[in-house]
């Protein structure tokens, strides 16, 4: 029997976090769980990365390309942000990349399936992104050269995300709906991006598989028309427009969970609509693959080009 799609995430993740690829220091300094949103009673948390300038090993080829520069990190395997999650992130040497380069890395974690439904996640992700922008000068970091990233949940958050940015309110009585939540570069592994096009067999179908996460009550009781009006207004391809950031998608070929056609599907509307856009397919990859920080490592390269200053 097939497992549900949230299990399989976060399975192959917890399977597939690899250990700390170079021993030794940290290139960064990790502030953990910073408070970002308060909201219901309830926090939400990002850790941020701080590069430090050393310990940067050759395998993380370090560069200065991402010095005063930020990278928001979506924390979400199988739609869960609990803090294992990140650490499968840190496993993939994803902050000791990228704090080699001078990011910062704000690791953000939205909330968990089950407790929130995708446009609570998506508000959650928002918030963090205007919260950062609004504090940028504390951080360091130019408020308009921010990249955005994530993997499988992460990904599908990342993609929609950047491709739905949100406007400024500047009449707002909040402050940080004074900033808006475009980004100016997105980069995604493996994401879902069209729940109405699934090529593998999934138990329950897609639709049964998020579900709770299209609706507070989940889909008993709603209509087919209901149901694939939902599941369109939360996949990513739909967003598509001319004014996307630029975007960089990594899928392997042999990803069990969500189809390489996922990527493909997205890289088409992108370069259709005139948006930059790559995607590299690792032969053989799966969800995820074992030498992963090797693309981490390529996602960084791409983050150095695509954030420096014209």
């Amino acid at each position: 029997m097939l497992r549900p799609l949230w299990l399989v995430l976060s399975l192959l993740f917890a399977a597939f976090a690899a250990p700390a690829a170079v021993v030794g220091e940290d290139p960064f300094d990790q502030e953990i769980d910073h408070v970002y949103l308060t909201q219901g009673g309830k926090d939400f948390y990002m850790d941020i990365f701080r590069p430090t300038g050393e310990n940067r090993k050759e395998f993380y080829k370090p560069t200065d390309g991402g010095k005063g520069l930020g990278i928001i990190d979506i924390v979400s395997g199988g739609w869960n942000t609990s803090r294992a999650r990140l650490d499968e992130h840190k496993g993939f040497q994803v902050f000791s990349i990228l704090c080699a380069r001078g990011y910062t890395v704000f690791a953000l974690r939205p909330g968990t399936k089950g407790e929130y439904i995708f446009p609570e996640m998506l508000d959650q992700i928002n918030h963090g992104i205007r919260y950062i922008k609004a504090h940028a000068a504390e951080y360091g970091v130019d408020p308009d050269r921010l990249g955005l990233m994530g993997a499988s949940a992460g990904g599908h958050l990342t993609c929609m995300t950047a491709l739905n940015p949100q406007p400024a309110d500047p009449d707002s009585k909040d402050p940080l709906m004074h900033f808006d939540t475009t980004v100016a570069a997105a980069g995604a592994f493996f994401p879902p991006t069209d729940f109405l096009h699934w090529d593998t067999e999934v138990e329950g179908g897609i639709a049964g598989q998020i579900g709770e996460l299209l609706f507070k009550d989940g889909i008993e009781g709603k209509t087919q028309e209901e149901i694939d009006a939902a599941a369109k207004k939360y996949s990513p391809l739909y967003y598509v427009t001319a004014d996307a950031p630029p975007f960089f998608l990594l899928h392997g070929d042999a990803d069990p969970v969500v189809p390489l056609s996922q990527s493909e599907a997205l890289l088409k509307a992108l370069k259709d609509a005139g948006v930059q856009a790559d995607l590299l397919v690792k032969e053989g990859g799966t969800h995820p693959w074992i030498t992963l920080p090797n693309e981490v490592i390529i996602l960084a390269d791409w983050f150095d080009k695509t954030l420096a200053k014209k």
